[in-house]
């Protein structure tokens, strides 16, 4: 079957790989649940780790019956077929799942969103291990006061710790893309450091504000809080630009926001 284009997918075919991925975290009695597994490659790895569960959740219809026929004798294992964006995965996941993820593409950021979006907190999954193209690696990864700092970063620092990551060589996939992997595992944080009643929230305000991220916040800020509400914000000075302003300013803007 040729890899669809459309649908981002390389197959990740290096086997040394495969293992170092699934060896980041211990399966054995666990629900795991794997999103685009493609021919399963990743999937058979983790079979031999013995998982309480499976969930293998394929958009591709003509992959989701090829596994469903593969792995027709492990009674662990269940096809979901369908767009992952699309699903309730709240509901689908079940309590201490670990989520592995070759991401297409394409979506991975909405994705990663999507988890981190979750009403319930602390979620149902422990850890969540993910791969990206490097480019949006870098910006989910952004540390404060570097280049690839920005909305993506704050919003998953919100919600989620990096426990590590590695990068992966084009050379590992059919077909060979053009760009460099990276695997990133991440752990729920268990409180946030400031709660939130919505993080969709968050998403709006960090989105309003590097929209235009060369100009200075005082203005922006004017737009959405009254002059009482910007000076409860301590940590705020209005001649910075967004990029700036630390994680937990953007989380306090977004808490005094919800009380509006």
């Amino acid at each position: 079957m040729n890899p669809k284009k459309s649908l981002g997918q390389n197959f990740l075919i290096d086997k040394n790989i495969i293992k170092k991925i699934v060896s980041l975290v211990k399966i054995k009695n666990k629900n795991i649940i794997e999103i685009g597994p493609g021919k399963g490659a990743l999937t058979d790895e983790i079979l031999k780790q013995f998982p309480k569960s499976l969930f293998l959740i394929e958009k591709d219809e003509k992959l989701s019956k090829e596994l469903v026929f593969k792995y027709s004798q492990h009674k662990q294992v269940k096809v979901i077929s369908g767009d992952v964006l699309k699903l309730d995965l709240e509901r689908i996941i079940l309590k201490n799942s670990i989520i592995f993820g070759n991401l297409p593409y394409n979506i991975s950021s909405q994705i990663l969103v999507k988890l981190i979006k979750f009403k319930t907190w602390t979620p149902n999954f422990s850890d969540l291990v993910l791969m990206f193209q490097k480019e949006l690696a870098n910006k989910i990864t952004g540390k404060f006061n570097t280049k690839h700092y920005g909305r993506l970063s704050i919003l998953t620092s919100y919600r989620l710790n990096i426990i590590q990551k590695f990068l992966i060589s084009n050379n590992c996939f059919f077909p060979k893309p053009k760009v460099i992997s990276q695997v990133i595992h991440f752990q729920p944080k268990k409180e946030a450091e400031l709660s939130l009643r919505d993080t969709s929230n968050l998403e709006k305000i960090t989105q309003f504000f590097f929209s235009n991220k060369r100009k200075m916040v005082n203005k922006k800020i004017k737009n959405i809080l009254s002059e009482s509400e910007i000076k409860k914000i301590r940590e705020l000075k209005l001649n910075l630009r967004p990029s700036n302003l630390k994680p937990e300013v953007y989380f306090k803007i977004t808490q005094i926001f919800e009380k509006k």
